[in-house]
């Protein structure tokens, strides 16, 4: 896909070793319009001039690292919608999972292909393709208000599926591949223990990550839980923070097999 230069899209490219930003710039010139950033006060200084519609940024870099620059654009709203991704020679799990729980919307390891870096700043640039690969939560709860908070707090970042009754499951599982479970433990004709026992002897459930938010939280519901398979237990009433972390932590495997390309 070829694009002339006045409809080229505008990347920003920061990596503080001079030939490395000729170097990526000469091999996207023919995709997009690359303004490169030998610092991240230069990347700052370019973001008065220019509003890209993404950000290539190298982590280890003197004075700024990535981490604290990624930190610095999430905070101001005039830049935290860009997307930024991470391209670093930087390949352990730590620094991929660090990256993106700091914002990042993805990891790309030097030495890269050019039809690799480009498929993810493609990736980034369409909505569309985004909002397909979104992690799937499937949300069981007899009580419909929870599912309804359930859903308004969680559909920004994921596609979530809700279920008020809870014998209904294996129908829906015939039709979707949930990349999380959030189940309620007291429901009628199927608890959330019933359930566990049910996902845990699907094979393509094994290991899926499932969540019980619930208002009972005592220690032998936990034991049994976890000796089940639960992964976590999240505490009614629901608190925004802390469910959105707890799924994001739990859903780190998921973004590391679908966003990250090599390793």
């Amino acid at each position: 896909m070829d694009f002339d230069d006045d409809i080229r899209r505008k990347i920003i490219f920061v990596d503080d070793v001079k030939y490395t930003l000729l170097t990526v710039k000469d091999r996207l010139k023919t995709h997009y319009e690359v303004f490169p950033a030998e610092s991240v006060e230069m990347m700052f200084e370019l973001l008065e001039e220019i509003i890209p519609e993404l950000i290539l940024l190298d982590v280890s870099m003197p004075d700024i690292d990535g981490y604290e620059a990624i930190t610095r654009l999430k905070s101001d709203m005039r830049y935290n919608a860009i997307p930024v991704i991470f391209l670093t020679g930087k390949d352990d799990k730590e620094s991929v999972v660090k990256g993106l729980r700091l914002g990042a919307a993805d990891y790309v390891t030097k030495p890269f292909s050019d039809p690799e870096l480009i498929e993810c700043i493609e990736f980034q640039l369409n909505p569309e393709k985004r909002e397909a690969n979104k992690p799937i939560i499937l949300a069981i709860d007899d009580n419909p208000s929870i599912l309804k908070t359930i859903n308004f707090l969680l559909h920004d970042k994921y596609v979530v599926y809700t279920l008020p009754e809870p014998e209904k499951m294996m129908t829906l599982l015939s039709i979707i591949m949930p990349d999380l479970f959030l189940l309620d433990c007291n429901m009628p004709i199927l608890s959330g223990f019933d359930l566990v026992n049910i996902i845990r002897e699907i094979p393509e459930h094994k290991n899926t990550p499932i969540l019980f938010l619930t208002s009972e939280g005592s220690i032998d519901n936990v034991s049994v839980a976890i000796h089940l398979g639960v992964c976590d237990f999240i505490v009614k009433p629901i608190d925004e923070v802390i469910l959105c972390d707890r799924i994001a932590a739990h859903l780190e495997d998921f973004v590391m097999r679908r966003r990250i390309r090599s390793l």
